[in-house]
C-alpha cells in the first residue's frame, strides 16, 4: 500500500525549490538522483550500477565514475526539461571529492544549480 505525500498549500510550494539532487556513495557504487519534492517522485537518476554503464567504466566508485554519473544525470535532466536543481547535502557530506565531481559535471552539462 502506497501512502501519498501530504498536500501542501499551493502558496508554499511556489517558493520551495522543487527539484533536489541527492547523492549516495557506497564502497562499490555511486548513485545520484533528482527528486521532485512536492510529489515525492524521482525525476531522474543515474548510478554506476546500471548495466549499460558498467562496461564503459573501469572502476565504479572513484571520482572519475562520479563525474561520469553527474554528466549522464545532467543530460537526462535536460532531456526532461528540468533546467535547475538544488543540492541537498547530509551533515557529514562536504563539497569536495566525489560530491564536487558530480556537481561540477552536472554544471558542465548545462544544469543550473541553486
Amino acid at each position: 500500500m502506497v501512502i501519498p505525500p501530504p498536500v501542501r498549500a499551493p502558496r508554499i510550494t511556489e517558493f520551495l525549490k522543487p527539484y533536489v539532487l541527492k547523492m549516495h556513495f557506497t564502497n562499490k557504487f555511486v548513485h545520484a538522483q533528482v527528486i521532485h519534492s512536492p510529489t515525492a517522485t524521482v525525476a531522474a537518476s543515474a548510478s554506476s550500477q546500471e548495466k549499460a554503464l558498467r562496461p564503459t567504466m573501469g572502476i565504479t566508485r572513484d571520482v572519475a565514475a562520479a563525474s561520469k554519473i553527474g554528466k549522464i544525470l545532467g543530460e537526462r535532466l535536460l532531456i526532461k526539461n528540468i533546467p535547475a536543481v538544488s543540492i541537498f547535502l547530509k551533515r557529514e557530506q562536504k563539497y569536495h571529492g566525489k560530491i564536487k565531481a558530480v556537481v561540477d559535471s552536472m554544471r558542465d552539462a548545462g544544469v543550473k544549480l541553486l
